[in-house]
C-alpha cells in the first residue's frame, strides 16, 4: 500500500473532521494517530511520528505553539499546517517555525497527499 510504513500525527480540535480524515489516511495504509488539542498532541510525539498534520486554531494551546514544541522536541517530524482560518501573518508565522506546508480547510485529499508522498520520497533518497 502507498502509505504503508508512514506514522501520521493528526491534531485538530474539530473531532469528527478529525477522526474522517485519519479514517480516510489510514484507508490508504498509514499508521494514523490523532489528537484533539495541543497537549494532547505533545503527549502523542512521546511516540515518534514521520508527519504532523496540525490544525493552527484551536481552543487552549494553538497550533503555532504546537509547532514551536514539536519542533523543539522532535525537529525531524515534518509538519504539515491545516486551517480553515489562516491569515498571511500566520501563514509566515507557521513557515518561520518550521512548517513544511500550510493548507487550507476545504481540504482535497489529494493535496495532502501529494504532500505526504513528497516528505517519503525524501526520506527515502
Amino acid at each position: 500500500m502507498p502509505g504503508e510504513g508512514l506514522k501520521i500525527l493528526l491534531v485538530d480540535d474539530e473531532k469528527h473532521f478529525a477522526d474522517t480524515l485519519a479514517a480516510r489516511l489510514e484507508m490508504r495504509g498509514f499508521e494514523v494517530r490523532t489528537a484533539y488539542n495541543g497537549l494532547e498532541a505533545l503527549a502523542a510525539i512521546a511516540v515518534p511520528a514521520d508527519v504532523a498534520v496540525l490544525d493552527l486554531r484551536m481552543p487552549g494551546m494553538d497550533g503555532l505553539e504546537v509547532l514551536h514544541e514539536f519542533k523543539q522536541r522532535t525537529p525531524e517530524m515534518q509538519v504539515i499546517i491545516l486551517s480553515g482560518h489562516v491569515d498571511d501573518k500566520e501563514e509566515q508565522a507557521a513557515y518561520a517555525a518550521g512548517a513544511l506546508s500550510v493548507l487550507r480547510k476545504p481540504l482535497h485529499i489529494d493535496e495532502l497527499l501529494d504532500i505526504i508522498h513528497t516528505i517519503r520520497k525524501t526520506e527515502e533518497s
